[in-house]
């Protein structure tokens, strides 16, 4: 494992949720942040026991003034110079709002030294998955004023759904989606993370072949991350997919990790992108890339490879572990009841980062961006 950190020195704020026990939301976020180099100061917007998958949890929410008053305090001693920010789970309009007047500041404050490219906002506009809202109706139209201002944003098939106002069903209308997000929206980088649809690749690239099934928890089954990054002169979608194998587990939390994942690993190719290419690429707004570039030579595909790298060999890992205990557990407890096996299969569930940390910096990256 390489020891010496992937990205320049980076101080991010990470906002999203915390549980006591578990991987999600900033618990997730801050381990992966802090072990990948970065200096990391958690907001967290819901203090839990553990995540809600359990079925099962205690603990609270923040409000909006808690969320504006801690930054607040951050403010009145000096502490709130950030060079990006990672924001997930925020409860509600309200405290969507107090997050993003965050953001807002710290990309005016940059604005305004001159440097537009020493602030990053990676937004995960975490709403829903599956057809479902798990937020309250307001938190989308919050979401959707906001979107201009972050730099990258990571939702879901169905929150690009929420968010574009198009409905996803094949490669023309998720175009359109991400087109709505680019010209209508202004979003200079788009990731979504999670497209069930098959998808034709471009005729000029190969495909990317799945590596065989070396698990029986891997299936033959693939899913897509869809990104595009906006030409700036007309906010025109530069596609890209990789397609990656899906495991037959359910976890929670990969999509923090995604999102954490995504900080490190922008930053990273922005800072090594080849100067022949494009010299001034860190200075600019939101990092965006010269019209020239090719949608697959984009820092965004590049660094989406090396996310997915790491997901996969965690995934992997954490599957293969949860299988093996499951199985010791129902062989020791016949008569287990259900909902003590759902508790136990939950934790078992639980991504597998502390023991993995070669995975996290040193990937075997399998999977290449393809155009769409």
């Amino acid at each position: 494992m390489s020891a010496e950190p992937p990205v320049p020195e980076t101080s991010v704020l990470a906002v999203a949720s915390h549980v006591v026990s578990g991987n999600v939301g900033n618990k997730i976020a801050v381990f992966v942040l802090q072990s990948m180099g970065c200096d990391v100061s958690a907001l967290n917007t819901v203090q839990f026991s553990n995540h809600t998958g359990y079925r099962q949890w205690k603990g609270t929410r923040v409000s909006a003034q808690e969320i504006t008053d801690l930054w607040e305090g951050l403010k009145q001693s000096y502490l709130d110079g950030y060079d990006m920010m990672l924001s997930g789970y925020v409860p509600g309009a309200p405290a969507v709002e107090a997050v993003g007047n965050i953001a807002k500041e710290l990309r005016h404050k940059a604005e305004e030294s001159q440097n537009p490219g020493s602030f990053f906002w990676v937004l995960d506009p975490v709403m829903g998955d599956n057809g479902r809202l798990y937020v309250a109706d307001d938190v989308v139209p919050a979401y959707k004023s906001l979107i201009h201002y972050a730099d990258l944003i990571l939702p879901n098939q169905f929150e690009a759904e929420l968010l574009s106002g198009v409905k996803i069903t094949d490669s023309a209308s998720l175009e359109q989606a991400i087109r709505v997000l680019h010209q209508d929206y202004g979003v200079p980088h788009i990731v979504i993370t999670s497209v069930s649809l098959p998808l034709s690749s471009s005729s000029s690239a190969a495909s990317t072949p799945i590596i065989p099934c070396t698990s029986p928890t891997q299936t033959p089954r693939t899913m897509s991350v869809v990104g595009s990054t906006m030409t700036a002169s007309d906010r025109r979608p530069r596609l890209f997919k990789i397609r990656f194998p899906v495991f037959e587990c359910y976890f929670s939390g990969t999509g923090d990790m995604f999102a954490a994942l995504m900080v490190v690993r922008m930053r990273e190719a922005v800072a090594k992108y080849d100067p022949k290419h494009d010299a001034t690429l860190g200075e600019r707004r939101s990092w965006l890339s010269s019209d020239d570039v090719d949608a697959l030579d984009l820092p965004l595909a590049k660094a989406a490879e090396k996310v997915l790298a790491s997901m996969h060999e965690v995934l992997a890992r954490t599957c293969e572990g949860m299988t093996a205990e499951m199985k010791e557990v129902k062989a020791k407890n016949q008569d287990i009841d259900e909902k003590t096996l759902h508790l136990i299969k939950s934790r078992a569930a639980e991504l597998k980062l502390a023991r993995n940390l070669g995975c996290l910096r040193d990937p075997a990256v399998a999977y290449r961006a393809e155009k769409l």
